[in-house]
């Protein structure tokens, strides 16, 4: 199979026809073997009937209901797991994201040789105040701790190798930070393509200011874990040996100032708490890097939803 779009959606009653057969217009066009999936994040509205009218029209969609909602993360977390085409193309459902670009996001990856190539909308159509502005503070920070150079980390519109998605894990919020899941898995070959941002013609945004909060936050745990996920003690050793170091080295220079001088207190002074900290705080982050090294990072549910229903998978 050429190619699976995997689709999260919320609330989208009113879109999905009419990106169902923008996407088979283009996939019929080109002779490609595809499949759709379509993730159902728990919607309140009719979009797991307007799902089962769909896939009684085309064969090729199927669909994953969540029983409840579990966020975009999971929702392509369980569509990677299902993905069987060689290129996978993940896209927003509320036809923002344009199915023409369905094209040249897979031939970046065949062609070309990329492993993962993200969308970048140069032209944009949210609010500049409340999504713009805001973006564009995160993929700043984004490109300066990740080193990939990519205008928008955020872009639903993506594609990938099918061992990309096979080889990563996304829980959370960690959608935003897919790229850098997929560079400390290895695969450095990360592109960008401009693509077309559409207004929106159904709906309302399902996202607020709080997704920039959490993106910097999964950010710096996507970066961390990927440093030091197999070796905490690199990181917790070092700085907790740094502060042990330096609080033994105070408290020996105050020790010896106490024995050559009578007159000097040596409680009274505030480097003697300096120094009691800086030890105390040095073998706390010690025990913390061996306590990380004993115990897995991995919860052992972390990525188990409950799924209400399935179509075709």
């Amino acid at each position: 199979m050429d190619i699976s779009v995997i689709i999260p959606l919320f609330n989208e009653d009113e879109s999905l026809p009419e990106l169902s057969d923008w996407i088979v217009r283009v996939m019929q066009t080109n002779k490609y073997s595809f499949e759709v999936i379509f993730i159902d994040d728990g919607s309140t509205d009719e979009s797991w009937k307007v799902i089962q009218v769909i896939r009684s029209k085309y064969p090729e969609f199927k669909a994953i209901k969540f029983q409840r909602n579990y966020g975009k993360s999971a929702a392509l977390n369980e569509g990677f797991k299902a993905a069987q085409g060689d290129v996978i193309i993940t896209m927003d459902a509320d036809m923002q994201d344009s199915p023409d670009e369905i094209p040249g996001l897979y031939t970046d990856i065949v062609d070309k040789g990329y492993d993962l190539v993200s969308g970048w909308k140069k032209v944009r159509y949210d609010n500049k105040f409340t999504k713009n502005f805001p973006s564009k503070i995160f993929n700043a920070v984004a490109r300066k701790v990740s080193k990939i150079q990519l205008h928008d980390f955020n872009c639903g519109l993506k594609s990938y190798r099918k061992k990309v998605v096979k080889s990563i894990e996304i829980y959370g919020d960690m959608h935003r930070n897919i790229p850098v899941l997929a560079k400390w898995a290895g695969f450095k070959k990360i592109g960008e393509r401009v693509v077309e941002h559409r207004p929106r013609k159904f709906g309302v945004s399902k996202f607020g200011w709080d997704r920039f909060i959490h993106g910097f936050l999964d950010l710096a745990t996507v970066t961390f874990v990927g440093k030091f996920g197999k070796r905490p003690m690199h990181f917790f050793g070092l700085w907790g040996s740094l502060c042990f170091i330096l609080g033994f080295i105070i408290s020996i220079f105050l020790v010896l100032n106490k024995l050559f001088s009578s007159y000097f207190e040596l409680s009274n002074k505030p480097g003697f708490y300096i120094a009691l900290t800086l030890m105390i705080l040095g073998m706390q982050l010690f025990l913390a890097g061996f306590i990380g090294e004993l115990i897995s990072r991995n919860s052992v549910d972390r990525n188990n939803y409950l799924i209400e229903e399935k179509i075709g998978l």
